[in-house]
């Protein structure tokens, strides 16, 4: 599972002040920080002197801070947006770079196609996609082979039609993109083995699943058969089958979570999903117990402050409940809706992890 990653939450005044203490440049754009000795707000990375802690306040807007009666700083031009838009406008040819080429870019290459020296493009990035370039290219290409797979007769041409050149470049990532051999997936999951097992916990009843790869399902409700159907669904050609080879621990392992969100899940989770969606589930992930966000600021986090519906529709879509936290990002305002396992079973898993803090 993917570890927290605090310092993109800023949740707390601490982590902002880390922040700010750092010149944090992932931070820009999600808070402010307002000197009462000076009058002014700036950026998180403002690279001016830093001022004593205590005379440190946050906003969460620019509005915010000017109607509190501060005003912009000279030096970082908190208030104008151009800095922010450059950069996103090099993450824009950078990703096209990533999606166009056979063989993923040298960061080199990359940084210089977006105007940025190397370690600055690779935060940026990082900041505005929520993968390293890496990560988002064989998520780009993981998706292409998806989409090609399911509507070309052969492997070898949907091989050529995703963009590789070469059947070998393909073979070699293979496994890694798809979680099965590439005719396995062509044919729906025929032939791979998911193992799975229907338990009670607090929630009702839970189903958990695995492939090879990991923890592929873990499905939340009142009845098994129809968390069983669910399963089948997903993966409709697929051999089911039920417990066996150990799979009593991992089960053991899941109850426990759902039971005490904050521990986490210490088991590899095989997450299947379009390149946006793991992205999205990327973020959910680095939330942590105890804590939520809203629909828009996941959005934003990701670079796409307009995709608030997709970020939505992708939390309902997630697989995984809990160790994929989809229960912990609410609608703006706070108000507890829209969980795909019942709204009951969202609003006791936060109360849980906020008794638990």
């Amino acid at each position: 599972m993917t570890s927290v990653s605090k310092s993109r939450i800023f949740a707390s005044d601490e982590e902002k002040w880390r922040a700010v203490l750092r010149r944090d440049i992932d931070a820009d754009g999600k808070f402010w920080f307002a000197v009462k000795t000076t009058g002014i707000y700036c950026r998180p990375s403002c690279g001016a002197k830093h001022p004593l802690r205590r005379n440190v306040i946050f906003h969460y807007s620019i509005a915010e801070a000017e109607k509190a009666g501060f005003r912009a700083c000279q030096r970082c031009h908190p208030h104008i947006r151009f800095p922010f838009e450059k950069k996103m406008a090099g993450m824009v040819k950078a990703c096209r770079m990533l999606e166009l080429s056979d063989q993923t870019p040298s960061l080199d290459d990359l940084a210089k196609v977006a105007g940025l020296s190397r370690y600055h493009f690779h935060r940026c990035f990082k900041a505005a996609t929520g993968l390293t370039p890496k990560a988002y290219a064989m998520a780009h290409r993981s998706g292409r082979v998806r989409k090609e797979l399911s509507r070309r007769p052969t492997v070898t041409e949907a091989i050529y039609g995703a963009g590789f050149n070469s059947n070998g470049r393909f073979y070699a990532k293979s496994r890694q993109m798809l979680g099965m051999k590439p005719r396995n997936f062509q044919r729906g999951g025929e032939g791979e083995i998911i193992r799975y097992v229907v338990a009670k916990c607090s929630l009702g009843k839970v189903l958990v699943a695995a492939s090879e790869k990991g923890i592929c399902a873990i499905l939340l409700g009142d009845n098994a058969k129809l968390l069983i159907e669910d399963l089948r669904h997903r993966f409709c050609r697929a051999r089911l089958k039920e417990g066996g080879g150990g799979f009593e621990r991992s089960l053991k392992k899941v109850i426990q979570m759902v039971e005490t969100p904050k521990r986490g899940l210490n088991l590899p989770l095989d997450v299947r999903g379009t390149a946006f969606q793991q992205k999205v589930w990327d973020q959910l992930q680095k939330i942590p117990a105890g804590s939520t966000v809203s629909y828009r600021e996941i959005a934003t986090w990701m670079g796409q402050p307009k995709a608030v519906r997709a970020v939505a529709q992708t939390c309902g879509a997630n697989p995984i409940a809990v160790a994929i936290p989809c229960h912990r990002v609410l609608r703006s305002g706070g108000a507890i809706s829209g969980y795909r396992w019942g709204v009951d079973r969202k609003r006791k898993l936060l109360q849980r992890e906020q008794a638990a803090k």
